[in-house]
This record gives structure tokens, sequence and C-alpha cells, in this order.
């Protein structure tokens, strides 16, 4: 395996900041998982707000995270003063030190995380069948919802960063948990405190998986590939010439950091890593335009039949049938 090692800006070198408790250093991210931080006793006696929004719903590369914070309706106040903002308008520092601050609340604040696997993201969206990211982000929230309550919490009311048009996700929610209360909005981390929380929580977690990546696939490195892509784009710098370690970039599909790790690493046998998601446009026309074509037999049973009408006694033996037969 192949890890990713984090460099880590002089500020927070400087301040030590450790790796967030949502994630499991040096093991490679296989599959979905949550996160919860321990629920103080004070909000198991007392009514209770939450926010939920996310990180990393557009990138091509790496996780999707839900965040989740909550604390007491009393505690409302407070949280103002805390400093919480939207974590897309942060740096990564402030970003960093508010978790810290998340956590060091832990009398008054609890906080959760679902982080959502690349590779189960695509496995879902390539479904023949697709189970599409807005039902896969909603499935997030609601199980993060379901985890806090069987844990004895009682929320009274959710404030909620909206997937798709707010009014009808509000309604479904509402349907889903009719003893809460629910504020579906758009920007709602810019809106409500509560929410700012659930963001950073969200956004640290997801930087942070993606900075310690493990890699279980062989990584290409700056000078390694000499193949010429199809359609290659230009502006897109894949030369020998590059004697800096290559950079993942933003994630998002018109980074060209991005675009030229994924024209680098890209097998034109095995596809990519595990970082890229699949089910994205941008991975589905690289591979489409790079890559050997698979042909799957369950997709031409009438050709295998035929094929093998009249099987030798070989192919018996070795137990070959047809998809239909199984």
């Amino acid at each position: 395996m192949v890890k990713r090692t984090r460099k880590e800006s002089p500020a927070e070198e400087a301040e030590g900041h450790a790796l967030p408790p949502s994630m499991t250093a040096d093991e490679p991210l296989l599959s979905s998982y949550s996160y919860h931080s321990q629920i103080p006793d004070t909000l198991l006696n007392s009514k209770v707000m939450m926010g939920v929004d996310e990180a990393g719903r557009g990138p091509v590369l790496g996780p999707l995270v839900y965040g989740i914070a909550y604390c007491s309706v009393d505690y409302e106040d407070t949280l103002k003063d805390v400093g919480f903002d939207d974590s897309k308008a942060l740096t990564a520092e402030s970003r960093q030190s508010l978790l810290e601050k998340l956590i060091s609340l832990s009398d008054h604040l609890a906080w959760s995380v679902r982080v959502m696997a690349p590779q189960d993201i695509s496995a879902g969206m390539l479904k023949s069948v697709p189970y599409n990211l807005n039902a896969q982000s909603h499935d997030a929230t609601f199980s993060l919802i379901t985890d806090v309550m069987a844990k004895g919490v009682q929320l009274e009311h959710v404030y909620v960063d909206t997937v798709g048009p707010a009014k009808s996700y509000q309604a479904k929610l509402e349907a889903a948990f009719p003893s809460i209360g629910f504020t579906v909005a758009s920007k709602a981390d810019s809106l409500f405190p509560i929410v700012s929380a659930a963001s950073i929580a969200a956004k640290v977690t997801r930087d942070a998986i993606i900075d310690n990546w493990t890699f279980v696939e062989p990584i290409n490195g700056p000078s390694s590939s000499s193949k010429k892509l199809k359609k290659e784009d230009s502006s897109v710098d894949v030369s020998e010439e590059q004697d800096q370690p290559m950079k993942l970039g933003s994630g998002y599909p018109g980074d060209p950091n991005t675009v030229a790790w994924l024209k680098n690493n890209l097998d034109d046998v095995f596809g990519l890593p595990q970082l890229a998601r699949f089910s994205w446009s941008t991975v589905k026309n690289l591979l489409e335009s790079n890559a050997h074509e698979v042909a799957w037999m369950d997709e031409n049973e009438n050709t295998f039949k035929s094929n093998f009408a009249d099987e030798p006694p070989s192919m018996k033996k070795l137990g070959v049938q047809t998809i239909s037969s199984l």
C-alpha cells in the first residue's frame, strides 16, 4: 500500500494539529462508516437542536462527508459567540482550530460524521436502477439523525443545508421524523451557527482523509507517465519534465491539477485508484477514450448460449454455465 503523506503548513506544524478523531490514520478507506463523539449527559436531559451539512459533493476525488453538530436549545446564544462560520469561507487553519474548539466544548456540544466512500458512491450511482447522489445524501442524513435519537437524545429542531429543492426535502424529513421540527434552507451554514459547526466537522474530516489517503494501488509519480492520452487537454501538463510531487488539486473536475492526476494514474486495463469516483462523467469520458472496452458476458448472453450450445465435455468439466442458469 502507498500512503500519501499529509504536508502540514507552517502554522499547523507550530500548533501541532492532530488528525481528527473522525478518521482512522494509516488505513485505506474501503467502505463507508459513521463516527459519533461522546454525548454529554446534559444533552440527554434537555431539548436539543441540530445542524446538518456536507463537504465534498461535487469533487471527482474522495469521499462525500456529512456532518452534524447538536447542543441544547438553551446553548444557542452561546454558540453564536464561538465563531463558527461557513467552512468554505475559512482557511484550513481556521477550520482546524474550530474543530478543536468543537471537541473542547464536549460538555455542551456533540457531533458526528457519515463518511461516504467514493467506491460506494459510484457503486450506487452505476446500478442498473441508479441510487442517485441526492438519495444517498438524504439517507446519510437520515442515518445520522436516527443514530442520535437511538442514543436517547430528544431532538426538537434540526437545521439542514438543502440537497435538491428545499420544500420537498423538508417534507420528506418531516414525514420520516414527525416529532422533530425542521428548517431546510440553501446556504444554511451561513445562516445558523449549529449548521456551521456541522460544516466544520464534515470539511475537516474530508480534508484529513484526502491528505492522508492510503492507496491500495500503485501510484504513478509525475515523471512515470510517458503515454499519450487521447483528446489530451494541452493546458494539462503530465510531461516528464515535472520534478515536484504530483498534486491532487481541489478534486473538482475543472481543476487542471486534478485532471492531470487522473490522466497520470489511469491504467488502461484496471482504470483508476479507488480515490476516484467512477460514476462522474470526467472519469467515464477518460476511461471511454483511453482504456480498454469491457464486454460483460451477461450483456450478450444469447451469443454465449449459441457459442456453447454444443459444449464439449471439457467445458462441462469446468462447470461453465449461462447467467440465467445459475
